[in-house]
């Protein structure tokens, strides 16, 4: 406790704490987009518990991975060489992680513009995939999200506490995030398609990062913020329009 005092009293760890909760709840968006996704698929009464559960998979993922830092820190040793480049065990599941992610996300995206597939899904209560099936899913990506978020973490401090209080409070912010954010991507069909899109955006970074290209993540934040603001636009400009036509009758 004492050295736990000592470290919070000097102002560079409360700054470097500061910076981790940022970068980890930055970071955690992309597991929460795919999290409300693929639980909106689920039977209503079932969709809230699946997402507390995929959210706690993620806190226990990373505290575990925490507690075995001198391991996850091994995993950016290469291991194996693909044309000519090394590989290591992280570059492996990021881009084994990116590739289910653009399946995943072109699957979706496949099921959304078939109208078939939609009517099927509309008699059946909109549920398109096992409560089994998708926790499964969710634990995928939450692993290789929180390997990459441990890491991102190792990177940035060397003191275990300020990670492990970054990461708790990442984590409950998305699980504070979790309903609001599942339930608004539900009842605004266009923006499915536009996380979707995210979702598709985040693979391919995942497996560029995998092959040792480096996407700067301010890039790709950067993009998702202003396409988001222009289909919250498009969402006012539509809202707009009923009104103005319910008027006029």
């Amino acid at each position: 406790m004492q050295d736990l005092a000592i470290l919070f009293s000097d102002p560079a760890a409360w700054a470097a704490l500061a910076t981790l909760i940022a970068m980890e709840v930055v970071l955690g968006i992309d597991n929460l987009i795919f999290i409300s996704i693929l639980t909106n698929k689920l039977p209503p009464e079932r969709r809230a518990f699946g997402r507390r559960l995929g959210i706690g998979l993620a806190l226990i993922l990373r505290l575990g991975l925490l507690s075995m830092v001198a391991f996850i820190v091994q995993l950016t040793e290469p291991v194996i060489t693909v044309f000519g480049a090394g590989l290591s065990w992280r570059d492996i599941i990021l881009i084994a992680g990116g590739l289910f992610l653009v399946w995943k996300a072109t699957r979706e995206i496949h099921e959304t513009v078939d109208h078939k597939a939609q009517e099927e899904a509309a008699a059946d209560g909109k549920v398109t995939i096992g409560f089994g099936a998708a926790i499964v899913q969710i634990l995928l990506l939450d692993l290789v999200f929180s390997v990459d978020s441990i890491i991102t973490a190792v990177g940035m401090t060397e003191h275990l506490p300020i990670m492990v209080i970054a990461v708790i409070v990442a984590v409950l912010a998305m699980l504070l995030a979790a309903n609001p954010l599942a339930n608004f991507i539900h009842h605004n069909p266009t923006v499915v398609m536009l996380a979707l899109g995210f979702l598709l955006m985040i693979g391919m970074t995942l497996i560029a990062e995998g092959f040792g290209v480096h996407v700067p993540k301010g890039y790709i934040y950067a993009a998702m913020a202003f396409s988001a603001l222009v289909e919250g636009l498009n969402m006012l400009a539509r809202r707009a329009k009923a009104k103005s036509g319910g008027t006029r009758h």
